[in-house]
């Protein structure tokens, strides 16, 4: 018999069933994370601090430049769990292929607007003169994978959707392999740094992308993929834009603020950029395992949605919460307390340790708050609702941080500061996001048919 790794969220226990769902995406994103550290250690050890510095410094510009693409992808999350909780097959197909088509036009797109606007940005950011010329050719390499990670990112979404975490997690495994032995060959090997690093990245998301097309060419369920039936289905376009656009609109506008704070850091020099960088990797880890949640909370209440199963809603949503507080408290708290020994793995320089532990003080105690901003968000866009949360989200994390980095921060010039405006901001929107939530269940929730 030939084994399902489909998941009906719409009955049966749903702690088992949230904890099935979320720990292979927890180490999907984890081991994700590793590979990527492993990127940032081989290169800072053994190309030295301003090539971390490079590569560290190019985070929040790529960022802003997939997160439109990448919203776009809870689009299909969204539509693929509603139709197939609601047994859907010629929409769960329309889905399927025109996902596949967008991800591919998207990377294309990206490609071109890293080459033509990638330096340029860079300089924009107060990149140092030390740093610029590496962080240039890594970006240029990098975008060049740019059409695998979306495709990627499309397929993964489509199995999230229909249940399964647990293939996303084998194929993420097996690239990293790869990706880790392509750093060690070029970066240790034929010594090319920074572009030795990019290249092992571009390598391993062409082959994630082909193994997540080869799983859903080879499918058997509703979400099978024919290559020669790939194409846009107009009204499939549209709702995948109405649910995703909204989301990555957001995501480039919290890159934005990134790149802020970014280019912030950048005035206290290579040293601090580099300590900085070795800190955000490590609360990256704390942070995949968060957002783990705010994914199964997505697909969770959109496959409610689609199944009429209204009444399972409130439940989830409480039950994500506390799992997110716990994984944040735990594992941001642990981060912390033992950051001198972690950020001595991606830096033997004491000054780089001191500005990493000074940036975690801030943010790695309270990380716990993110997660339940972005939990709320999963809900929120799982019943359908996309602009508010993105509204919400605009104002209160985005906005008050570059109202902060343009009065706090510029009246006391200082990291702790800058790194300050991140619980604040995740506090007050957090607040408003559960203000929204209770508003839609009160006025809006009947609506929708059992």
């Amino acid at each position: 018999m030939k084994k399902s790794y489909e998941m009906d969220m719409c009955s049966g226990p749903l702690l088992s069933k949230l904890l099935l769902f979320t720990l292979p995406l927890m180490l999907s994103g984890i081991l994700q994370l590793l590979f990527n550290a492993a990127d940032i250690v081989i290169v800072g050890k053994f190309s030295g601090s301003h090539a971390l510095a490079a590569v560290g410094s190019t985070s929040a510009l790529i960022n802003l430049f997939v997160n439109v693409f990448i919203g776009f992808s809870i689009g299909t999350n969204v539509l693929a769990a509603q139709y197939f909780g609601a047994k859907d097959r010629k929409n769960m197909q329309e889905t399927v292929h025109t996902s596949v088509l967008l991800g591919i036009i998207g990377g294309l797109f990206l490609i071109v607007a890293g080459l033509l606007l990638g330096r340029l940005m860079l300089e924009w950011m107060g990149t140092p003169e030390n740093v610029l010329d590496q962080a240039a050719l890594y970006i240029n390499i990098y975008f060049a994978g740019m059409p695998a990670m979306l495709v990627y990112n499309f397929g993964a979404a489509i199995l999230r959707a229909i249940g399964d975490t647990r293939r996303p997690l084998f194929y993420l495994l097996t690239a990293g392999v790869i990706n880790v032995i392509m750093n060690m060959i070029f970066v240790i090997g034929f010594h090319m740094g920074v572009a030795g690093v990019a290249l092992a990245t571009v390598i391993s998301q062409v082959i994630s992308a082909c193994l997540i097309v080869r799983c859903l060419m080879q499918s058997e369920g509703m979400y099978h993929l024919e290559l020669r039936n790939i194409r846009i289905y107009k009204g499939k376009l549209l709702q995948i834009v109405r649910i995703g656009l909204p989301a990555g609109l957001q995501g480039a506008v919290f890159s934005i603020s990134n790149v802020l704070i970014q280019s912030s850091i950048n005035s206290f020099g290579s040293v601090a950029m580099a300590g900085s960088t070795a800190a955000g990797n490590i609360e990256g880890f704390v942070y995949t395992a968060m957002n783990s949640v705010y994914q199964t909370a997505l697909s969770f209440v959109s496959q409610n949605i689609g199944g009429g199963k209204k009444e399972r809603i409130p439940k989830i949503a409480l039950e994500c919460f506390a799992l997110v507080f716990v994984i944040g408290a735990v594992l941001g708290n642990a981060a912390y307390r033992f950051g001198n020994g972690l950020l001595g793995i991606y830096s033997s320089d004491a000054e780089v340790i001191q500005y990493g532990l000074s940036r975690m003080r801030m943010i790695c105690q309270l990380y716990f708050l993110c997660g339940m901003m972005d939990v709320s968000v999963g809900i929120l866009r799982g019943l359908g609702y996309a602009i508010m949360p993105m509204l919400v989200s605009l104002a209160g994390a985005c906005g008050l941080r570059v109202i902060w980095i343009f009065t706090i921060f510029r009246w006391h010039h200082s990291l702790d500061i800058l790194f300050m405006s991140y619980p604040i901001t995740w506090t007050v929107t957090l607040v408003a996001h559960l203000i929204c939530l209770a508003f839609v269940w009160e006025h809006r929730m009947r609506s929708i048919p059992r």
